[in-house]
């Protein structure tokens, strides 16, 4: 059974990732990554409050040493969310788009990967705090695919990424728009990462670097092939902006393929 992310909760986020991460729950698009405009998280969900807990990070000198999961009971099933500080309490109601805490950057985030929101699905008589066990996401948008020659000026840099006049959103804040590739969007971290997914794109399958990507429906991993693109980073599917190249600097590594929740 999938869920599907309706277009207006995403749309409360300037942008979305399935695969942009090395944790297991989105190697099989069984977590969605939200990334809010502050940092303070609209729910995406409505509901009532089941619990919450406070588990020990991976302990990083930018990071937070804990990190939190707060669990909300739908109409349908229950939904996970980490990386937030929550204001709810158990028992209470949940709106879609309330404020339900501040966002963590905790230890299960690489330094180059934005504040945000890990949303996941179970159904309501599974174990709810184990790392495996989430259903796969579908998203209730088409992200428009941009074309893009590797090439670009950098206008904006960080401590870990650098931000490019190039490709240009065609209407910030109008619609999603990602890196094109296949008749599709882009969505992970390239090369860094072990895997990452095509949305939409051609309905034939094909093979890339030994893993198998497709439409938005037959779920896409790919891509770690040992070859280095035209350019490197994360590539998550935006809603404002320019390309963000999240790159690695020298030295960095990845976070474990499973952490101590799994699916961060």
């Amino acid at each position: 059974m999938r869920v599907s992310v309706p277009r207006d909760v995403l749309a409360q986020y300037r942008r979305f990732s399935l695969y942009n991460s090395p944790y297991v729950a989105h190697d099989g698009g069984c977590a969605i990554d939200l990334y809010p405009e502050t940092d303070v998280a609209p729910s995406p969900v409505a509901g009532e409050g089941l619990d919450t807990r406070t588990v020990e990070a991976p302990p990083k000198p930018y990071a937070a040493t804990h990190d939190h999961l707060l669990l909300i009971g739908t109409d349908t099933h229950v939904a996970r969310l980490l990386h937030v500080k929550p204001w709810v309490e158990p028992g209470e109601t949940v709106e879609r788009g309330q404020e339900i805490g501040e966002l963590v950057r905790a230890g299960f985030f690489a330094p180059w990967v934005p504040n945000h929101v890990h949303l996941g699905f179970r159904e309501p008589d599974v174990n709810h705090y184990r790392a495996s066990g989430s259903l796969p996401i579908d998203v209730a948008v088409d992200p428009e695919p941009l074309p893009w020659d590797g090439t670009g000026t950098v206008v904006e840099i960080g401590d870990t990424w650098a931000r490019l006049d190039a490709p240009a959103h065609p209407d910030p804040g109008g619609h999603f728009v990602g890196l094109e590739s296949n008749g599709g969007v882009l969505d992970g971290g390239f090369p860094h990462y072990d895997c990452g997914g095509l949305l939409g794109g051609r309905d034939d399958r094909r093979d890339h670097g030994g893993c198998r990507f497709g439409s938005r429906r037959d779920v896409a991993r790919l891509y770690r092939a040992g070859k280095r693109g035209p350019s490197s980073g994360d590539r998550t599917i935006l809603r404002q902006g320019r390309v963000r190249d999240q790159t690695r600097r020298r030295g960095d590594r990845p976070g474990s393929r499973r952490g101590r929740h799994g699916d961060c």
